[in-house]
Formats: structure tokens, sequence, C-alpha cells
């Protein structure tokens, strides 16, 4: 398929290295670099923000899951009042679309003290393992009753290994229980504000610290496969459950999910949404103007070259597609380059975490990266779109120039 001559015309113009296209090419340049790093910005934000939204969200379920169905008299502690969960119960529950799993849990708030330090904790008696497991650092998963898994962080303040023995205290009705546990295993989640909270134990241990009967939990932790589905997964577990009683008959079931448990870390994770709108408006901005200026630039420096096409009968929008051909060009090189060096950064920062963080403040010990890719198609779709939009008002000055002016002036 032959090409139209305003193209030709436009690579030829935009791939000469001769003539009246050597003096444009500095100011060029300058255009190119401030669209490529533009692009790279843009990048490197939505990559770095998808990224924390995502890790810090699975760290969040990761010890205490996306849904959890508890008892109505809950008093946001972690100190929960029992319900009965039945096998019926947790059918229902895994039936639901996008729920992957649905298992009980027990929590005890209490104390672990050696000679010389102590620690408050919750004690969490599980069966699921898998988050923990990726985030062993020594050791072993608990197997066997009074094994308990420590975070380095609490097991660095009280000087305890894996193998050691230490002490927890436990409060019911003004008396304290004391109970001796066995290190297992030491994880680190990097998330320093719950690993510095939550000791992990078998299901069954937490089970006889509370003196529960079988089928008696703190609750249901219930796992989904896609988060933008939360809210709506949630809804329908709590129509279905709203009304039921558990099989004691007294206890009403109540449903909350991971961002009602933990408001103000998804507060601060939605903030960052408005950081991104605000930098990619204010990059795209940039690379508009760096665009606009690289055109009028062109366009400028070939004024002889419109006056000419003008006299042998070329009309404005002929000249004018010529330029935003040669604009268009540009404009790819741009986000090419843009992309290579963006990706190629976060690249980087995904195998090797050389950017660290400090966790207590950030919940993270490195700036966590995602390939949302289809964001980034997106992006890249909007800045071309963008860049080029923003062209056809300053490409309207090729109109004001005239054929006999331009001669006047040879």
């Amino acid at each position: 398929m032959p090409l139209s001559p305003e193209i030709v015309l436009a690579s030829q113009l935009y791939f000469s290295q001769q003539g009246e296209n050597r003096r444009s090419r500095p100011a060029v340049r300058v255009a190119l670099a401030g669209m490529i790093v533009g692009v790279m910005v843009m990048i490197l934000t939505v990559c770095i923000v998808v990224g924390f939204k995502q890790t810090i969200t699975q760290k969040v379920a990761g010890f205490g899951a996306h849904i959890q169905v508890v008892s109505f008299e809950n008093n946001n502690t972690y100190d929960l009042q029992p319900i009965e969960v039945s096998d019926s119960l947790l059918k229902q529950l895994g039936r639901f679309d996008h729920v992957v799993q649905a298992a009980p849990f027990i929590t005890k708030p209490g104390m672990l003290k050696t000679d010389s330090a102590f620690q408050g904790m919750v004690l969490k008696g599980t069966d699921y393992w898998d988050f923990f497991a990726r985030n062993m650092v020594e050791g072993a998963l608990p197997e066997k009753p009074q094994e308990v898994l420590l975070s380095r962080t609490v097991s660095a303040k009280l000087r305890l290994h894996v193998g050691d023995a230490v002490y927890a205290y436990f409060v019911d009705d003004s008396d304290v229980r004391a109970r001796r546990f066995t290190i297992s295993g030491i994880y680190d989640t990097g998330f320093e504000q719950y690993d510095e909270l939550f000791v992990l134990t078998v299901l069954e241990t937490a089970r006889r610290l509370q003196s529960w009967e079988k089928n008696v939990y703190s609750g249901v932790e219930i796992l989904i496969d896609n988060i933008n589905r939360l809210d709506e997964v949630a809804d329908e577990i709590y129509f279905a459950t709203v009304r039921q009683m558990d099989e004691n008959g007294y206890h009403v079931y109540y449903v909350q999910t991971l961002h009602q448990q933990n408001p103000a870390i998804f507060a601060w994770l939605d903030l960052l949404d408005m950081n991104v709108v605000v930098i990619i408006i204010l990059m795209l901005l940039v690379a508009g103007f760096n665009i606009v200026s690289g055109l009028i630039i062109l366009i400028l420096e070939g004024v002889n070259l419109i006056g000419t096409l003008k006299a042998l009968g070329a009309d404005n929008r002929f000249v004018r597609r010529i330029f935003m051909t040669q604009a268009a060009l540009l404009i790819g090189k741009g986000v090419l380059w843009g992309n290579i060096l963006g990706l190629g950064i976060a690249a980087v920062q995904y195998f090797g975490h050389l950017m660290p963080l400090d966790p207590t403040t950030y919940y993270v010990n490195f700036v966590p990266v995602t390939f949302a890719w289809s964001w980034l198609i997106a992006l890249n779709v909007l800045t071309i779109v963008v860049s080029l939009a923003i062209l056809i008002l300053p490409s309207m000055i090729i109109a004001k120039i005239s054929p006999a002016r331009v001669m006047q002036f040879e």
C-alpha cells in the first residue's frame, strides 16, 4: 500500500540529517527529552502505587483474610465472642462466587515474657499457613500443640531463637493464666505493625487455651480470588447470614471486610490514587508543552518549505499533516524511550529491591513494584492521544504563513 505524500515528506524531514533540520536539532532534542521524562515518571508512578496497594493488601489479607464472619457482639478487639461454626456453614460460605477458602480461626490477646523483657501480642490459632510459609526465615511452621511461630521483630526484642521456650500470660475474668510455648519458627513479612502483634499456633492449641468445645471459634476467615469484588462478595455473604444464628441459637453472624478492619491503612492507600492522578496530569502537561514547543520550532524552521508548498498549490491541511506527522514521530519516539527507561527502572527494582523503605512508616521494607499492564497500556494510549490533541492549535500557525511574504523575505 503506497504511502501518502504527507507521510513521505514528513519522514524525509524527520530523518534528514542535512540542511536546516540540523539547526533545530538541539531544541527538538530538549522537547524529546521532556517527553521521555514525562512518560518515564508516569510509568514508574503507576507501577509503584499499584505495587504498594497490592503488596499491603496481600499482607493485611495474610494476617486476617479478605472477609471475616464473626459474632455480632464483636467489640472490635481480638478477644472475640465465640460462635458455632458448623460444617454446613463452612460449605455455605465456600459456595459463594470468588471464594477460594473459608477457614475458622481463634484469637486471644496476651503477653509474652522473658527474664529481661515482655511484649504484648495476640495468639492466633489457624490452619491456614500459606502466607506465613512464604515469609518464613528460620525454623518450621507449628505442627504440634504448644508450638508457636514468632516474627523476627518480636524474637529480636525478646532475644528468642528457634527451639527456645517462652511463657505467655492471658487474663480471663481477673484470673491470669500462664502457658509455656516452644518456638518452632520465625517469620518476617516486613509489615511491622502486624509482625509485632501476631504469634501463630495450631488451631487446637488456641481452642484448649480458650477451653472451647469442638466447632466453636472466634470466627471464619474467607479468602477471595479478586480483590475488586470484595464489597460485592461481602454483601452477598452478609445478606445470606445476617438472619442466621449459630447452633446454640443466640449468636448472630456479622460480616466485616479487611477495609473495615483496617480503615486507617486503606484510607492512606486511597490517598495514593489522588497522588497518581495529580502526577499523571502534571506529566501530561509537561510532555504536551515540550511537544508543542518542538512543533513550533519545526514549523518556524520550515517556513520556506511551507511557502514553497503553498506556492505549488498545497492547501493548509496538506501542510499541517506533514508537520503533525513529524510531531507524531517525535511523540512515538518519546513514548518508546519513556517506556524502555520506565519499565527498565521498574524491573531493576522488582528483581533487585534496590530502593529501601522504613517499614515502620510504609509497612514494607522496600519500594514494591507491580506491572499493571492494562493500566500501562491505557496510560500510553492516553499520552499519545492527549499529545496529538494538544498539537492541533499550534499547527494552525501554518494557515497564517503566506507564500508571498515568504518569497519577499527569501
